[in-house]
């Protein structure tokens, strides 16, 4: 295997990358990564002392780059996580999504297709989001792989655009292409917009967490190193054409997840703060995974109490990692989404 990724200095990415060195039956790694605002090189820095590994410094949508790599590396598969992903952010600057997730994927799989046409490609991984099926409400029922798609923000919109992108080379062209959607990720290497690292961060430097609406959202969490796992096995085992969903099964109301982290940390719940919603904000997702269950013998295997107490203690032991995040330009993206509550460490008694 010859295997393209993207967007491997990425919190997702990082952890395929590691996924994937680690199977001797990968003879090359080559990642492609822009590395942008949360692409850090640092999440992938350990690696480049591995012999099969290669970073590629440069933007997915770039085609003459994207087809002078599948040249010169002789790449057969691809695992595609390169996207902007931060539903907050997409509703300020949409056009950043639209070139990465809808014109870079595009780029890749015309690279693919060529090279299928001269009978050297074997598998295309596209990968998704549970927020392409848009909400299920309250309670009740869950996502198939079957539900009609029904984003609602542009982040969202992008991914389910290049979904059906994607599946359409199927059909055209005969790429043997397979789509993963996989529920809300978590874990080390994260970016610190994303909830669960979000709420580390601020109550490591005892700043208030702000919680949208009422906090009582539910999403389903998966460990991102099941995620990757459930990846690789849709990449070898999966059918061409089809969608697996990838949840973990765990699912929890976002105010929940905040005080078992404030918990975990022996912070006070007097940090949280209510702030408004975010305009469209879904309000429940939740996945059917049987068909990964069942053909990919693919099943989670952190508990998120596991897989929690993991994440805070990588942070825990990270600091420099996300200090060097943390600086004044985050602090005025959190100011345009937050407002300024917590913005300054508070005294500690």
């Amino acid at each position: 295997m010859r295997l393209l990724v993207t967007g491997g200095c990425g919190f997702i990415g990082s952890a395929f990358l590691r996924a994937a060195l680690s199977r001797s039956s990968v003879e090359r790694v080559v990642n492609l990564d822009v590395l942008s605002y949360s692409g850090r090189r640092e999440n992938q820095s350990e690696l480049e002392r591995e012999a099969r590994y290669r970073l590629v410094v440069g933007d997915i949508a770039d085609a003459a780059l994207v087809a002078r790599v599948f040249q010169e590396e002789k790449i057969d598969h691809v695992a595609h996580f390169a996207a902007e992903s931060h539903v907050d952010r997409s509703l300020f600057a949409a056009q950043a999504f639209v070139h990465t997730n809808v014109l870079g994927t595009l780029v890749l799989l015309e690279a693919a297709r060529g090279a299928r046409e001269k009978g050297r490609f074997e598998r295309f991984l596209h990968v998704s989001t549970d927020e392409v099926y848009g909400d299920l409400g309250d309670t009740g029922d869950v996502f198939r792989e079957t539900t009609p798609l029904s984003p609602r923000n542009p982040y969202s919109a992008s991914k389910a655009g290049a979904d059906l992108l994607a599946l359409s080379y199927v059909k055209t062209h005969g790429l043997p292409l397979v789509v993963t959607r996989s529920s809300n990720n978590y874990g080390p290497r994260q970016f610190p917009e994303k909830l669960m690292p979000l709420v580390v961060t601020n109550a490591l430097m005892d700043r208030q967490v702000p919680v949208y609406g009422d906090g009582k959202n539910v999403r389903d969490w998966l460990f991102v190193e099941d995620n990757a796992q459930g990846i690789f096995a849709a990449m070898e085992r999966g059918r061409p054409g089809e969608v697996y969903n990838l949840g973990g099964e765990n699912e929890r109301e976002n105010l929940t997840v905040v005080r078992a982290i404030l918990a975990a940390l022996g912070k006070p719940e007097s940090l949280i703060q209510f702030v408004k919603d975010r305009p469209g904000h879904d309000r429940r997702y939740a996945l059917d995974s049987r068909r990964a269950h069942g053909e990919l013998g693919w099943k989670p295997a952190v508990t998120f109490e596991e897989g929690l107490a993991r994440t805070v203690a990588w942070y825990r032991a990270n600091e420099p990692w996300w200090r060097a995040i943390r600086d004044d330009s985050f602090d005025a993206y959190y100011e345009r989404h937050y407002g300024k509550l917590g913005l300054k460490e508070q005294p500690t008694a």
